[in-house]
């Protein structure tokens, strides 16, 4: 699977002061505690963080990403987010932000979802 984490971070890094990444090297499936820890960090960061970057590449459906999107859907919080055409769940994605976040543009590639990101530094959250 691509490291799209890396990509994204060398087109935020530059505007962004800080870049959380959930991304681990080596990720010990299976090891509860782990994966205990893995959630809360990530739950941590996106609480805040003052903006947050969803991608959706199509290796993988990524379910808890679609949950956190979800949630952080239902937020004021500033969402850059982007969808593959080739991810399984595009049109899922698609139709739940035009509900819950209407004009919020879904982007097909990732250069244009981090500009969308970095659009957002400078705002008020």
């Amino acid at each position: 699977m691509a490291d799209w984490q890396a990509e994204a971070i060398g087109w935020l890094r530059p505007v962004w002061p800080a870049v959380y990444n959930p991304r681990r090297a080596d990720f010990p499936m299976g090891d509860a505690g782990e994966g205990a820890r893995q959630i809360r960090w990530e739950f941590e960061q996106l609480a805040v963080a003052d903006a947050i970057l969803f991608w959706f590449s199509f290796e993988t459906t990524q379910p808890i990403v679609l949950y956190e999107l979800g949630r952080w859907a239902a937020s004021d919080k500033p969402l850059a987010v982007g969808a593959d055409p080739r991810y399984e769940r595009r049109f899922d994605v698609v139709e739940q932000l035009a509900l819950a976040r209407p004009g919020l543009t879904v982007h097909t590639d990732l250069p244009s979802t981090c500009a969308a990101a970095n659009r957002f530094v400078g705002e008020e959250a």
